[in-house]
């Protein structure tokens, strides 16, 4: 069983020359433009998902420490103090009863060291190496879920700034028909009728701004909490991501790399040594014992001390059942984890396969929506053109316009849902990492801290200390 532990610094700074979604600036004192590459990289700093799995992995670290600590000699003190009193009486001689009072001070120290257990407790640091290895892939996938978190949130922002845009221009343009209605009218072109139309489109298209508006201070909300500040001027939707040339692609690369995935495979794996370290318990130990104490009266200068070698063998006979439930307990769970890792393999596929379907519906659908945005807005012109030489009604131009509103509105979601969809396409396949993505974060070594405690060092250790370092800059984070 072996952990990588390449040794790096425990983080280290990855500087990029620039970010593929960068947008070149108007003017040299411009502020630039915030992309979503940026966002990412703000909201893998700000969540606390991230932090909180880093601990749980430093956590699992430490259990691999806990298994080693079994193959080492163990050595504890004592101490005590004993004072005993009594009374004793010889019948034979018929003698008055004689009292006794004692103080004794007792130290000591025992040595033990395991010698051989059929592999039991080795089998216990390779089921915490697997799990220490299932840890890191959980760690990933939180990545990817705060990522993926991020990355929606801004297309979010974009698209309900898109709405407002659009429903102010609607508000704008209405506004100037139904102006145009009350002079026609007063010159009696058209009746009140359209006059009334148009004040009822108009009151609609504010109403509808005021929605807008709405769902987006949500957005930006979410975005708040997502990336850790509100949003300022964004970037344009730039390119949308590389994804996988065909769906058998994706989902090839997600049943190979997807952290769901790799994480079930280890705990499969660490299940499956469980059963082995029960049977191994079910076997006798052998152990190399010593103790060596010194006894000192305190009532006079007397004193004894002695010691002792010598190897011990046991093992256990009758627990009750204990010792083959752990067993068969230890199977069941075997049985989970592949049961486990069924279920997840095709939930991987099943993921894959809709975040593909999303992303090419997206696709046709911007496609279509630019076809329609140009028909209709030759459409509305036209008819507005035609209502100034009296051949169209007011009816008429309103409707052409709503139907172009209506077009730039799918426009602008079908752009949106194809970038959330392929950032879902990445994130299902395992690829929504902040290294994958080239982002520019601290990157975080999870060997960094296994190479450490690997070895379980003691406190006042020389790796101990430095491990004290460590922890202490990490609580100041």
């Amino acid at each position: 069983m072996r952990i990588a532990t390449k040794r790096k610094p425990f983080v280290r700074l990855v500087l990029a020359a620039a970010l593929a979604l960068a947008v070149p600036m108007v003017t040299a004192n411009a502020v630039r433009a915030e992309t979503v590459a940026d966002a990412m990289a703000a909201a893998y700093q700000h969540n606390g998902l991230v932090e909180q799995n880093r601990a749980l992995l430093r956590a699992a670290d430490e259990d691999v420490a806990i298994a080693v600590s079994a193959l080492r000699p163990i050595l504890n003190w004592s101490a005590d103090v004993t004072h005993s009193r009594g009374r004793s009486f010889n019948p034979a001689t018929m003698a008055t009863s004689r009292a006794s009072s004692d103080t004794d001070a007792t130290i000591g120290l025992a040595a033990e060291l395991l010698l051989y257990d059929f592999g039991r407790s080795q089998i216990g640091i390779d089921v915490q190496k697997e799990t220490v290895l299932a840890t890191r892939q959980a760690l990933v996938a939180a990545e990817q879920q705060v990522l993926l978190r991020a990355a929606v949130a801004y297309f979010e922002v974009q698209r309900q700034t898109e709405f407002v845009r659009l429903r102010q221009n609607n508000v704008r343009v209405i506004t100037e028909q139904q102006r145009a209605a009350r002079d026609r009218f007063e010159v009696g072109e058209v009746t009140r009728t359209d006059v009334s139309l148009a004040e009822a489109r108009l009151a609609g298209a504010r109403a509808a701004l005021a929605a807008a508006q709405g769902q987006l201070a949500q957005a930006n909300e979410e975005f708040l909490a997502a990336v850790g500040h509100r949003p300022r001027r964004l970037s344009g939707l730039g390119r949308v991501p590389e994804t996988a040339k065909s769906l058998d692609a994706a989902k090839a690369v997600a049943v190979r790399t997807h952290p769901e995935m790799l994480k079930v495979r280890h705990e499969v794996t660490a299940s499956e040594l469980s059963i082995l370290a029960a049977e191994a318990a079910m076997k006798p130990q052998v152990k190399l014992t010593g103790r060596y104490g010194l006894t000192q009266s305190l009532d006079d200068r007397g004193f004894s001390n002695g010691g002792s070698i010598g190897v011990e063998i046991g093992g256990p006979i009758y627990q009750g059942g204990r010792l083959s439930a752990l067993a068969r307990q230890a199977m069941a769970r075997r049985d989970q984890a592949r049961a486990g890792l069924h279920v997840v393999r095709y939930n991987i596929a099943l993921a894959v396969g809709n975040a593909w379907a999303r992303l090419q519906v997206a696709r046709a659908s911007r496609v279509a929506s630019n076809r329609q945005v140009r028909a209709a807005r030759e459409a509305f012109e036209g008819v507005r053109e035609e209502a100034t030489l009296g051949a169209r009604t007011t009816l008429d131009v309103l409707n052409a316009e709503q139907e172009l509103l209506d077009a730039q509105t799918n426009l602008a979601s079908a752009m949106v849902d194809e970038h959330v969809a392929a950032y879902n396409l990445l994130s299902s396949m395992g690829n929504l990492t902040a290294e994958r993505l080239n982002l520019q974060v601290p990157r975080y070594d999870p060997a960094a801290y296994y190479n450490l405690v690997k070895n379980a060092p003691a406190k006042r250790s020389r790796q101990g200390q430095q491990l004290d370092k460590v922890l202490r800059s990490l609580s100041k984070q």
